[in-house]
């Protein structure tokens, strides 16, 4: 199916863009943000002036969009505790009405092009103010210096990110010779061109008739006919992987191409330094600029597609057929399993596409692919972005309320109805079933579970389910007075959940057990990310599954406590066995060592061990202290994840300073000077008004995709500096011989 050319120009109409994105390119007034009690977020622009009376904006919708608060200075503190005291009055005008804190979860630059691409080809408009606000951001996220786009907002320039955003500010309506375009051209022409984007700008600029399919390397749905034994079957990929490449599969299958059009002809000639029509498209397959690799195809994945290349020219009618029928009941049991959303930002626009193009414009998946397209579009103070999942509702709920138990201020009676709210979001959020679709999309079991965003996208992960565990039993055990609104029995469902995601060496990966070998990284084809095809097992995840089990044997001591504590035990062997020589654990899921070896030495607390007694934890200890900078703080770098060694960040970063001081005072250190030191930095930061500004990004996945966790910059400093307070306190007690 094809959207007409006029219906397309009438959505997609030219737009006199201003030369710089420094000033919103709408009246931020008029955005408001709207959630719903299950965590749904999504940005509403208002046209009249009758609407913004009727639903004025609060404060959530000024912050977010960098509007002034015009809160009032708050008293200036005098000790840690006080200073975390300001940062939770600040961050309470924050939480939304149904007790969560909304919030960006943005980072990667290939999530805009999959949008806007995917929208165009279906024939999905945005609204003119949403045009502008993504121009703008694009705009805003260019590198200075060269006007082109990384893979993320701190990457270097490369082919992917310069040639899919240059796609993107050209569908929206910038001309072609705006400054802006002429600019990123330039750069992506001295990069070589479109013909070395990896893989996956290949895909998504064949999708739109730019590149040509002979150019793109084979990607069978055939795959999906296999053995469910065979080590390579795809239920045994990474569940990411596996939900981008099903989708996928089925595009390339049928050779989906959009509609020639006065557009396309253009990109045609803009996107290469040499002419479109005169490419050799086989010669590009393997055609990858050297500013995009950071996993280089192997041998073995090289000689595989020249077989499927082969297979290809001659593939069987009725075998094809059946895959792709095979490919698209997956694709549908995805879209079911997650109201819409699917697991992330990339396999939701591949799996419209794929709808669009079976079932029509007039059909209930493209209406609910175009209502669930607007979970993933968040406003911010630069513009428009498109999240990685629907959000981190759980993520940041998690932390904060765990914070507030553990510093004291959850028996403040100024935020008693905070939490109340906050725990009445994590009942809502729970999952109660197993997914529609569970046996036959290969799914892992999520009854009892938490998700990272919300109920209804509905995966497992399981450091998000020991985070909520854990923020439950805080809630509802340690706070008095609060009402208990999740039962014993869904607590166990979590539990129970939990404990089927061991793997047999102790270590727990992120959604699903590890299902393949570690050999099939050998046909990793995403040159542009690490460690992708397979589950891993991960300090971050094994350390919340093991904090969670810890306080969850605290409270009820009698439900399967002879598997929790062997669990247990086989997680912190295993996380002692993954404990870098430096003394530190690299992370995966955050930057880097700071976040890793922060978790884990809280959980390596709730079993024992501290500076005194073991040699891990002092070593672990030894390694953050050799990293602090003269100002008491920490800085690393995110390519600490693509290096696997630490790399000092240019600036000191709070977040870090704190998960680093954080890990000191879990381990029991009984020097009070770093700690001091670091939280005189964490206080000099604050703000005001009790709040931290935005610094680096804080999140990472795939070894080189960052992702921004706004929200990081207040639960982590209130939890570290109420902490602080009473740990200094402890050790100059201690000090002086005293039992006060």
């Amino acid at each position: 199916m094809f959207i007409p050319a006029s219906q397309l120009a009438n959505l997609y109409s030219p737009l006199d863009i201003p030369d710089s994105g420094k000033q919103p390119f709408t009246d931020y007034s008029r955005w408001r943000l709207l959630v719903d009690d299950g965590g749904r977020q999504t940005w509403h622009y208002l046209t009249s002036d009758e609407e913004c009376e009727k639903w004025p904006q609060n404060e959530v919708d000024k912050y977010w969009t960098g509007q002034p608060l015009n809160l009032p200075a708050l008293p200036k503190p005098n000790t840690p505790f006080e200073a975390a005291q300001n940062g939770y009055t600040f961050y309470k005008h924050l939480q939304s009405h149904d007790g969560h804190w909304a919030g960006e979860y943005g980072g990667p630059m290939f999530l805009i092009p999959g949008l806007v691409i995917g929208s165009y080809i279906a024939g999905m408009g945005f609204k003119k103010e949403e045009r502008l606000e993504i121009i703008r951001y694009v705009l805003n996220r260019a590198h200075p210096e060269d006007g082109g786009w990384g893979i993320q907002i701190e990457g270097h320039s490369s082919v992917f990110g310069t040639a899919l955003n240059y796609v993107v500010l050209r569908i929206l309506g910038m001309g072609v010779d705006h400054p802006a375009a002429v600019k990123a051209r330039g750069t992506l022409h001295k990069l070589g061109g479109a013909t070395g984007a990896p893989a996956w700008g290949k895909f998504w600029l064949a999708v739109l008739n730019v590149y040509d399919w002979e150019g793109v390397n084979p990607i069978p749905p055939e795959v999906w006919l296999c053995p469910e034994w065979v080590p390579f079957h795809p239920h045994r990929w990474w569940i990411n992987i596996r939900n981008v490449y099903t989708p996928m599969s089925y595009l390339y299958g049928m050779r989906f191409k959009m509609e020639e059009n006065d557009l396309i002809c253009s990109l045609r000639q803009e996107l290469y330094p040499t002419d479109y029509y005169r490419i050799h498209w086989p010669a590009q397959r393997n055609n990858v600029a050297s500013a995009d690799i950071y996993s280089p195809h192997t041998a073995f994945l090289d000689a595989m597609n020249v077989v499927l290349s082969m297979y290809e020219s001659c593939a069987i009618p009725a075998v094809r057929k059946t895959a792709l029928r095979r490919a698209y009941e997956l694709v549908v049991r995805e879209d079911e399993n997650t109201g819409y959303l699917t697991i992330a930002g990339v396999s939701k626009m591949l799996n419209l596409l794929c709808r669009f193009y079976v079932e029509g414009t007039d059909s209930e998946a493209y209406r609910q692919h175009a209502i669930k397209r607007a979970d993933y579009m968040w406003l911010g103070a630069e513009g428009m972005l498109m999240n990685g999942t629907n959000g981190s509702q759980l993520w940041d709920i998690g932390f904060i309320t765990q914070a507030l138990v553990e510093t004291g201020l959850a028996k403040e009676e100024g935020n008693k109805e905070s939490l109340e709210k906050a725990l009445n979001w994590l009942d809502v959020c729970q999952i109660r079933e197993n997914p529609k679709h569970y046996e036959t999309s290969y799914r892992h079991r999520t009854k009892g579970a938490w998700p990272f965003s919300t109920k209804e996208e509905g995966y497992t992960v399981s450091d998000t389910t020991g985070e909520g565990l854990k923020s439950v039993l805080y809630l509802q055990n340690q706070v008095v007075g609060t009402k208990k609104v999740i039962s014993d029995e869904r607590l166990f469902d979590a539990v129970d959940t939990l404990l089927t995601m061991q793997n047999d060496h102790g270590g727990f990966a992120s959604y699903e057990l590890v299902r393949g070998p570690k050999w099939l990284e050998w046909l990793n084809p995403v040159e542009m990310f690490g460690d992708v095809m397979i589950e891993y097992c991960y300090p971050e995840c094994t350390t919340s599954v093991i904090t969670s089990l810890s306080v969850f044997r605290r409270h009820y001591p009698n439900y399967r406590s002879t598997e929790i504590i062997c669990t247990i035990r086989k997680a912190i062997k295993w996380l002692h066995e993954v404990q870098q020589p430096e003394g530190g654990w690299l992370g995966s899921w955050g930057i880097c060592f700071t976040y890793a070896t922060h978790f884990a030495l809280e959980s390596l607390s709730l079993a024992g061990e501290n500076y005194a007694n073991s040699p891990a934890v002092r070593r672990a200890c030894d390694f953050l202290l050799g990293k602090q900078r003269q100002d008491g703080g920490w800085g690393e770098s995110y390519k600490s994840c693509e290096l696997a060694a630490w790399v000092e960040h240019e600036n000191t970063q709070v977040v870090q300073t704190c998960w680093a001081t954080m890990a000191l005072m879990y381990a029991r250190y009984p020097n009070r000077e770093p700690i001091e030191r670091a939280v005189k930095l964490v206080m000099s930061r604050q703000l005001p008004d009790g709040s931290w500004a935005q610094e680096a990004i804080e999140g990472m996945t795939a070894k080189t995709c960052g992702v921004s966790y706004p929200n990081f910059k207040f639960s982590f400093p209130i939890w570290m500096l109420g902490k602080a307070h009473y740990y200094l306190k402890e050790l100059e007690a201690h000090r002086d011989g005293s039992s006060d």
